[in-house]
């Protein structure tokens, strides 16, 4: 099949909300040596894409400026180093940008094949948000079977993953979400309980659920409106994890005696600013961990809304009204 020169993608009018982005034509990337090229049958919608398209979350020197972090289809060409992917093969990838078209390459160390039993629009689904839980909750917050944690945004895509994986892999699962039916999903996915912020102070419930001794570890995207509340939560060598600053990034007052007399961790990260080669031994990491997971059927993503690439706008709209459970797609096909 002889690959097209030109391909459709979504691009932005300029910084600003949904209704920049416009679809338009432009060239088919060609893969560098360390890269596959992916016709694209679905995409994902994520938070960093929002923060992109507003102007706040600019793309690494090099990357492509289309919006779009995860994609799955089939390879159709591959660089010159690759062994590891042929021409044919269907796979998911975590991408430096580019996501919102009909072709995008990604680095091969950041490719994983599709779980068993899986089409386009699941294994889409499933790099963004798998690669920043496994790094941050598991591989920085050093979540380990028998510990528990509070995972805030519950039925963001971040939390149905993070409960999820934490779930499966032995530990305890506390979550928050803004509504008694959020709620409620979080328990079916596995949390043991779950928080309505809305009516209830989380850190009181957390203490009341663990007996006064706290989680070990907090996952937060939130911020600083949480900060103090979180530091609280945690158990003694208690580790908060942050992922990103939904209501601020400053805190304008905090007693730091806890972090000394409790031992507490404060950590965090950004998935986009990694190497290839940190973003590859995540992926390592997942091959090995979390596929046979989703392999057997467990601990997979939680589609809520699938949009045609056309309707981007339509689909960040929904991401921004916080009302999906899990995750938004768009079907490029």
């Amino acid at each position: 099949m002889t690959q097209p020169s030109s391909m459709t993608h979504i691009t932005t009018t300029g910084p600003g909300g949904p209704d920049v982005l416009v679809t338009t034509t432009g060239p088919v990337p060609t893969p560098l040596a360390d890269e596959v090229l992916t016709r694209v049958a679905a995409a994902g919608v994520n938070r960093p894409d929002v923060a992109q398209r507003a102007g706040a979350y600019p793309p690494p020197p090099g990357a492509s400026p289309i919006i779009g972090l995860e994609v799955a289809g089939d390879v159709v060409a591959v660089g010159a180093d690759v062994a590891a992917y042929k021409i044919g093969d269907k796979v998911c990838a975590l991408t430096n940008g580019g996501g919102y078209a009909q072709y995008c390459v990604a680095p091969a160390a950041q490719t994983l094949p599709w779980p068993k039993g899986y089409d386009a629009l699941r294994a889409a689904a499933v790099p963004e948000t798998y690669f920043t839980v496994w790094a941050n909750l598991f591989m920085m917050g050093r979540l380990a079977a028998g510990e528990s944690v509070l995972i805030h945004g519950g039925t963001s895509g971040i939390g149905v993953t993070a409960i999820q994986l934490a779930a499966a892999l032995g530990s305890t699962a506390y979550a928050t979400a803004g509504s008694d039916d959020k709620v409620a999903a979080c328990i079916r996915l596995g949390a043991k309980a779950a928080i309505n912020y809305r009516s209830h102070d989380f850190g009181e419930e957390i203490k009341r659920l663990t007996d006064g001794v706290g989680v070990n570890v907090v996952l937060d995207m939130v911020g600083a409106t949480y900060f103090q509340r979180n530091i609280r939560a945690l158990a003694i060598d208690g580790r908060l994890v942050q992922i990103a600053f939904l209501q601020g990034a400053k805190v304008a007052e905090f007693d730091l005696t806890p972090i000394m007399t409790r031992r507490l961790t404060i950590t965090g990260s950004t998935m986009r600013p990694r190497s290839t080669a940190q973003k590859g031994e995540i992926a390592a990491q997942l091959r090995a961990r979390v596929w046979p997971l989703l392999d057997a059927g467990r601990a997979g993503p939680e589609i809520f809304k699938v949009f045609p690439l056309a309707e981007a706008a339509a689909a960040h709209a929904l991401m921004e009204s916080s009302a999906h459970i899990g995750k938004i797609m768009l079907s490029v096909e």
